[in-house]
């Protein structure tokens, strides 16, 4: 393939040759004899973009899942209209956040639906509600879990940091990936990072055969256990250890920090999510206790003052950021969070300027998985209500791109369009100085991973498409002007 007359960042407007999986020829190129030739007539030509915080599996499962929570759903009749689905099967919820109706009981979601098994992730992720029909299938096939919640002799349905429990209870196996990899592909995204904390050797063998049959198109990096650092990587990438850190519950300081050194001795850096002020001071302790390696990185860092972010800088701390929690959730951390720390929220501005490298990832299935969503919210700091939330700490157009633009084995690197690197390639339907004005997933015009085109936005009759995942050497087709 031939992309003719691209502004390509970094370099200009130029030509761009695709030969296999890699990147052939850079410059003023001639067509050659059955090439497809793309005419981008100016239009930006950028590196693909990579999600550096993912939970496939959780994206893949929403699609089967009812939303349970802000803003689709905010009071307890809005729930129950929602669940009250006819049917015998299993019915799961998902993104469930407290300010509906509390942290209901088994015998509460009796009252929603006692005649199917209910299951209902809250929005952190961490725990599960179940009604008392899936909590008796469930405990019918394993016995109880430590994060099964009992009061007064009864289990409640609350069920914590019990996810590979639930799975083995259940009998699933890991989805497919096919689907929520041609929505990211649509995205312009050709890598991501799985930041699951319990993603493990089984979990890495499902992305690799999700790779290897082309469900999954994305390069991908694992996170997770520490397990994973004793594994040959095939078809995956070993990414840092994950430490899940959660207010209520932290761990023992000592073996927290024992944790992170063993993940270092593997020579992996450590990913924390930290999600409240005391998860980040307690992340901070944990690292100046243990060490720091190069790659160390906090998650979230939802709440950080300006000592905290000193603290970051000075530990050489790098920070995975969600710009696109402001605009999906900014309304109700407004009125959750003490208006104290409402300036200490998603930073983004601060924590550039203290010379700490960020990288953008979204936490999907935990909100959109659209990195032009965040890249506009990381712009405009504003709610979904019409808020504005630390205006001070909005990034340009060009700073906001480049948080998708990182290596993800190395936040202060940004890749790069060069000869003889892997094709991973976005092509925009406009010159980027049009798109910096509009940042929307509607401008990706063309997705390249591995040379292979997984996404052709370029306006076709249908039997002039280049099949999604067809090797682009095989083609013999022309045209296709923006």
């Amino acid at each position: 393939m031939l992309i003719r007359d691209a502004d390509i960042r970094g370099h200009g407007r130029m030509d761009l040759r695709v030969a296999g999986e890699r990147i052939a020829a850079i410059g003023q190129l001639a067509p050659e004899p059955g090439e497809r030739v793309i005419e981008a007539a100016g239009a930006a030509l950028l590196p693909g973009l990579h999600d550096h915080h993912i939970h496939l599996a959780g994206l893949a499962a929403r699609r089967a899942s009812v939303v349970c929570g802000p803003p689709e759903v905010t009071t307890p009749e809005e729930l129950a209209e929602r669940l009250r689905r006819p049917g015998s099967g299993w019915l799961r919820g998902v993104l469930y956040h407290e300010s509906v109706m509390g942290l209901p009981d088994a015998r509460a979601l009796d009252a929603i639906n006692a005649a199917r098994p209910l299951r209902i992730q809250h929005r952190g992720g961490r725990m599960w509600l179940l009604n008392s029909l899936a909590l008796d299938l469930l405990l019918a096939r394993a016995a109880p879990p430590p994060g099964l919640e009992r009061e007064g002799g009864r289990f409640t349905g609350r069920l914590f940091d019990e996810d590979r429990w639930l799975a083995e209870a259940l009998g699933s196996a890991p989805p497919g990936l096919a689907e929520v990899s041609a929505e990211l592909a649509r995205f312009g995204v050709t890598g991501v990072t799985d930041m699951s904390p319990r993603n493990d050797a089984a979990m890495a063998a499902h992305f690799a055969g999700e790779r290897a049959s082309g469900a999954l198109v994305q390069d991908i990096t694992v996170a997770g256990e520490l397990s994973l650092g004793n594994l040959h990587p095939l078809g995956w990438h070993l990414g840092p250890a994950k430490l899940h850190l959660h207010e209520a519950a932290l761990p023992d300081p000592d073996e927290a920090a024992r944790w992170i050194a063993a993940a270092h001795a593997q020579g992996r850096p450590v990913a924390i999510h930290c999600v409240t002020e005391v998860e980040l001071v307690f992340a901070l302790a944990l690292i100046e206790q243990a060490g720091q390696l190069a790659g160390d990185r906090i998650e979230h860092a939802s709440v950080a003052s300006p000592e905290l972010v000193a603290r970051i800088a000075e530990l050489g701390l790098a920070v995975c950021v969600q710009p696109h929690f402001v605009a999906e959730r900014g309304d109700r951390y407004l009125a959750d969070v003490d208006p104290q720390h409402h300036g200490d929220l998603y930073r983004l501005a601060t924590l550039a300027s203290a010379g700490i490298a960020l990288a953008g990832g979204s936490d999907a299935p935990f909100a959109s998985a659209d990195p032009w969503a965040a890249m506009a919210a990381a712009v405009a700091r504003r709610t979904s209500g019409g808020q504005i939330i630390g205006p001070h700490e909005a990034l340009t157009p060009e700073a906001a791109l480049a948080l998708y633009l990182r290596d993800p084995a190395d936040f202060t690197r940004e890749r790069t369009i060069t000869l003889g690197c892997r094709a991973d390639l976005c092509l925009l339907a406009q010159p980027w100085g049009e798109a910096r004005t509009h940042l929307s997933a509607d401008l990706v015009a063309l997705t390249l991973a591995s040379g292979r085109l997984v996404h052709d936005g370029i306006a076709q009759p249908p039997g002039e498409r280049v099949a999604r995942g067809q090797p682009l050497a095989r083609q013999d087709q022309r045209g296709g002007a923006l």
